[in-house]
């Protein structure tokens, strides 16, 4: 599903050239629930936003469902990322003034499905997610875990073949940190999705088959398929 040959990503500097990530090789098999971990710096965050088609790298090549992502018009990566992927933040990223209705939705207005098809799918998800008593509040009135849950609906809204995670936990406590990995672990195992996630949390990282390890920009250690 992706395939990654010697992605640098870079800051020049007056004569320096800083390296954010330096000759990544990596490749993420459909169906697979993969963790990236590493300290503060170390360009995980940088990586994710490149797998999802967020940023682009200085060099190297990117091939995204056998697509050359390097050689594709902005226009095209767009189209890919609306299509595709679904993201997840640590800070949710809720749209303050929408309710949880209208930012589940948001997702299918860019994509400009029918009104009737829009209403049918939110309903799915907020009936789903357990959260249909919730969508006519603000995103202020939930707590952290079903603000999450929202960020995940809209996530999952447009059926992408890829999730991508940002600490998706990180701002959570326990009890809401399991329920939202018990749902990636779900929808990894029954439906599919392929799911990458960037965490500094062992305990959630050993919810996915997969650790990939990153240091200062590199990859450091690439363990493939823990045993769950």
């Amino acid at each position: 599903m992706i395939k990654l040959n010697n992605i640098d990503r870079y800051i020049d500097q007056k004569f320096q050239r800083n390296f954010i990530l330096k000759s990544i090789d990596l490749e993420i098999e459909e169906g697979e629930f993969a963790s990236i971990m590493g300290p503060s710096g170390a360009g995980k965050s940088t990586l994710l936003n490149i797998l999802g088609l967020l940023d682009d790298a200085n060099s190297g090549e990117y091939y995204f469902m056998d697509e050359p992502v390097h050689k594709l018009s902005e226009k095209q990566k767009s189209q890919y990322h609306k299509s595709y992927i679904g993201f997840v933040f640590q800070a949710y990223h809720l749209i303050d003034e929408l309710t949880v209705y209208e930012n589940i939705e948001m997702p299918l207005l860019y994509r400009k499905v029918k009104g009737s098809e829009r209403k049918s799918m939110v309903a799915d998800m907020l009936d789903r997610f357990n959260i249909v008593a919730k969508k006519d509040l603000f995103p202020h009135q939930l707590s952290g875990g079903q603000q999450q849950l929202v960020g995940v609906a809209r996530a999952l809204i447009g059926n992408p073949k890829l999730i991508l995670a940002d600490e998706p936990t990180g701002n959570l406590h326990s009890d809401q940190a399991a329920e939202i990995m018990s749902l990636f672990k779900k929808l990894n195992e029954e439906e599919g999705v392929t799911i990458i996630q960037v965490t500094h949390s062992e305990k959630m990282a050993s919810y996915g088959n997969r650790i990939i390890n990153m240091k200062d920009g590199m990859l450091v250690e690439n363990q493939p398929y823990l045993q769950n």
